[in-house]
């Protein structure tokens, strides 16, 4: 059974850091992508930071570039999102996701075959 259990979301004030964590387990092959979604509420789930098998390629999306940085710790099947300066529009619900497939089409949820639960972040002072 495949789980991707998130972690380290939690209440900030504007201008910190956070940093996500995603665990993997019962993953038979190694996904080509994992990513970071987010979704606030009332509004539409959106991906924010996606990166390769290998860490060969990594996407942003212009809300969160050079705010945020994934990184993946292959040994301990761990996803990470260091996020700085931290804005309000930040807050939102931050969901983990796996994709098996290697095809890049830009942040389709619909793609991603394995999610997590989410965990919450909320920026304000």
């Amino acid at each position: 059974q495949v789980q991707l259990v998130e972690s380290g979301g939690g209440s900030v004030q504007p201008g910190g850091s956070l940093r996500l964590s995603c665990a993997a387990s019962g993953l038979t092959y190694r996904p080509y992508w994992m990513a970071w979604f987010r979704q606030a509420p009332g509004k539409e789930r959106e991906g924010v930071a996606a990166i390769a098998r290998g860490g060969a390629s990594t996407y942003y999306s212009d809300s969160v570039k050079g705010r945020f940085t994934i990184s993946q710790d292959n040994a301990n099947n761990t996803l990470y999102l260091k996020m700085n300066s931290l804005k309000p529009e930040d807050t939102a619900m931050y969901y983990c996701a796996a994709k098996m497939g290697p095809e890049w089409w830009g942040f389709k949820a619909s793609d991603y075959n394995y999610w997590g639960q989410g965990t919450q972040v909320t920026v304000s002072s």
